[in-house]
């Protein structure tokens, strides 16, 4: 994993490993992480962000159990493939994702208007 950064705020009320969870699935739904991409080692990636391995280890389990990332002895933690897509999008999944990231704009002091303008730049990007 080169370029896309993981960043855990100490200081929001959503636990860390959720945090790490929630930005590495959407690292992989977007494509950014592509299928087969390594994933730093559980202590690597802790002592990359400043927390308890166990921390990540939780995170990468949860990855794990969704099918998003696959651990093999020897071979590290890559991105599995993406399961093939289903008729529409889980709604209870992009309901838990949306309240994180507005909890997460907010912490930085975005308005209802700042979030709405990311969320339509992000939505303009290309993939």
């Amino acid at each position: 994993m080169t370029s896309p950064v993981i960043h855990v705020d100490t200081l929001s009320h959503v636990p860390p490993y959720e945090q790490i969870r929630a930005q590495l699935a959407a690292l992989i739904a977007t494509g950014r992480l592509p299928e087969g991409e390594r994933l730093p080692a559980v202590r690597q990636l802790a002592a990359d962000l400043g927390l308890a391995p166990g921390t990540v280890a939780r995170a990468y389990r949860e990855l794990e159990s969704a099918s998003l990332i696959r651990t093999r002895r020897g071979a590290g933690t890559r991105v599995a493939s993406l399961p093939t897509p289903a008729a529409g999008p889980d709604l209870t999944r992009l309901a838990e994702l949306t309240r994180l990231f507005v909890t997460q704009a907010r912490g930085l002091g975005a308005d209802g208007q700042a979030v709405l303008e990311a969320v339509q730049d992000a939505l303009d990007e290309p993939l």
